[in-house]
């Protein structure tokens, strides 16, 4: 196989099995992993923490990792078949020197990949060491260690993960109502977590597709695609059930669908959770990407918080509230992070939990809670080919300059009293992306047009 320096992106490492990612490549990668590490620690030794997803090619793939960080001289802890949120978590609390997930997320069936982190599950993103890794990757002949590593298999992460993360963030289970609840696991990690999740609740679970299996045999894992989400929408609207739940292929996004059958937006469960966040932590610092979601910031603002917007990716977000000491964060894409004594990354147990907490408290039903927060209308994200990136958005920025704010934080983001937008560059793509939200449904509509035929001329 030649190597295919694409294959790393700007948060993670992915691409096809066998054509851009085999095992010869996952060995390789063990090494360079190792050796980026031991430079940034500045020790010999290390213990790395590995786990996979359910992928037809994911455990070669997770054998040959394993065998090449051995053979680096690393220790190995092997957690075996997990989501992305419980590797980083246990590679957090165990108080390892860095973590790998085998995965590829929702990507498709035929796609593997790889999500790295350092100590504290500080993720490794285009910023901070994934082109190191790729260029390691590229040149590296391995070596065995004189002293190779030693494996251990860890068993009962999912119960660690439960009794801290719970007793860290004040969630307490016994009050969450008896819902009726939908769960379509996709065929994927979800399935071990949200089992895990619910199994001490007094709820009647509906569960789709809990059965892990790599070919995907009932949709792709993405619930970003709304038709992914329709089994789910059919099944709470036909069992007159109370909420519908649908996580991603390794389990760190979850979206959700009321009542009513009707998928909640992103910013207003984030916006909810954050509140959340904020009466525990009053006056905390509450971080959200820069995709428009007004109230979310509107919710903030309400709680006294202090809003961190940050660029898109969920490796930059956690990266800020690393830095900003940031309680609680949440991306548009349905990653919900919090932070913990050991680590801040996505904590879907607590997000899960926190949120049946607030409904049982609220005594309506989850389409109620929601009604009044529906206050802006959104576009959606619109990608767009562009040849020229980088002149385009300066085209934007020019035609917009009297808006009454412009931010360069990510792409460009144009702000007035009525509508405001934001369009960014693909990392990997030719294509701009533009969300757009406005306060009534015309004004949406009219101005998403006009964008886009600026972005398309």
């Amino acid at each position: 196989m030649a190597f295919n320096p694409a294959v790393f992106k700007a948060y993670d490492i992915r691409g096809r099995y066998p054509d851009d990612i085999d095992e010869d490549f996952a060995y390789k990668l063990g090494f360079a992993y190792a050796d980026l590490r031991q430079k940034e620690e500045n020790k010999d030794h290390l213990t790395v923490l590995v786990s996979r997803d359910m992928r037809l090619s994911s455990p070669s793939l997770h054998q040959s990792l394993i065998a090449g960080l051995i053979d680096s001289g690393v220790d190995v802890i092997d957690i075996g078949l997990a989501s992305t949120p419980t590797m980083y978590f246990a590679a957090a609390f165990y108080q390892c020197d860095g973590g790998i997930q085998v995965s590829a997320s929702h990507n498709p069936k035929d796609d593997n990949g790889f999500k790295i982190v350092r100590t504290r599950s500080v993720p490794v993103s285009e910023d901070t060491g994934m082109y190191q890794l790729r260029d390691l990757c590229a040149t590296i002949t391995p070596q065995k260690s004189a002293q190779p590593g030693k494996l251990t298999h860890k068993e009962g992460v999912l119960d660690d993960l439960y009794q801290s993360e719970l007793a860290e963030t004040n969630v307490d289970p016994s009050i969450i109502k008896p819902f009726k609840i939908v769960i379509d696991a996709g065929n994927s990690m979800g399935a071990l977590d949200t089992a895990k999740i619910f199994e001490k609740l007094p709820c009647t679970l509906i569960k789709l597709n809990f059965d892990l299996d790599g070919s995907f045999p009932a949709h792709q894992p993405d619930p970003l695609v709304d038709a992914n989400l329709q089994p789910t929408i059919d099944k709470v609207i036909a069992e007159h059930a109370d909420l519908g739940i649908v996580p991603d292929g390794d389990g760190d996004r979850y979206f959700f669908v009321d009542d009513q059958g009707q998928i909640i937006r992103q910013e207003i469960l984030r916006g909810i959770m954050a509140q959340i966040a904020l009466k525990e932590k009053p006056g905390s610092t509450v971080a959200y990407d820069i995709r428009p979601g007004k109230i979310t910031l509107d919710m903030i603002l309400e709680a006294k918080g202090k809003p961190l917007v940050t660029r898109v990716g969920h490796s930059l977000i956690k990266e800020s509230m690393i830095k900003n000491d940031a309680v609680f964060g949440g991306e548009s894409s349905g990653h919900y992070f919090y932070k913990f004594s050991y680590g801040t990354f996505e904590a879907p147990f607590v997000f899960v939990l926190k949120f049946l907490q607030y409904v049982s408290a609220q005594n309506k039903p989850v389409s109620e809670i929601i009604k009044p927060l529906k206050k802006y209308f959104h576009s959606g994200e619109i990608n767009s080919i562009v040849a020229d990136k980088v002149g385009k958005i300066a085209e934007l920025t020019a035609k917009y300059q009297d808006a009454k704010n412009i931010s360069t934080l990510d792409g460009v983001t144009i702000e007035y009293n009525n509508f405001w937008f934001n369009v960014r560059p693909s990392n990997t793509e030719n294509k701009l992306r533009l969300n757009l939200e406005a306060v009534d449904q015309p004004t949406m509509e009219a101005k998403r047009d006009e964008v886009l035929n600026l972005i398309r001329s």
